[in-house]
């Protein structure tokens, strides 16, 4: 069967792709999900104008999230946990709680889009990358320190 993308599909193609993929998965997947229609003659003339339109709003974003990233390669977050013997840290730092901290700066950014493998469970300074566009990212710094001990 064969289908046009009218989003990104990971490992199959990008939008306005038109790819051959077996029939359940077009029927029961991809048409479903409204992730793709089927490759007729009037669809392929359809979806040259969603291209030409996809490119501008491709151009639009790109632009929006290197501006963002002069921004964001500045900021600087710092995160204090409490920390034992040997400076071992008492939990971890996630792309969560990164997240929520972009937030009460005014970053308005998907904990999903920190490219954080796993949290952070040591203490120092890591640079942590944000992938904003498929072609940019930009890096926070974060820092963890230990808490400081009531007297």
């Amino acid at each position: 069967m064969e289908v046009i993308l009218k989003e990104d599909v990971n490992n199959l193609g990008q939008r306005g792709d038109v790819v051959k993929v077996a029939d359940g998965y077009g029927r029961n997947f991809l048409l479903p999900k409204k992730l793709a229609m089927e490759a007729t003659a009037a669809n392929k003339v359809v979806i040259e104008q969603m291209k030409q339109a996809a490119v501008r709003h491709f151009a639009r974003e790109k632009s929006e999230a290197e501006s963002l990233v002069t921004q964001l390669n500045q900021v600087e977050l710092v995160f204090e946990r409490k920390v034992g013997e040997n400076d071992h840290l008492f939990g971890s730092v996630t792309s969560a709680e990164i997240a929520q901290q972009l937030e009460q700066k005014g970053f308005t950014i998907d904990r999903r889009k920190l490219q954080l493998e796993e949290p952070l469970r040591q203490l120092g300074e890591f640079h942590v990358p944000v992938k904003l566009h498929r072609e940019v990212t930009a890096h926070v710094k974060v820092t963890v320190k230990a808490e400081e001990a009531e007297a």
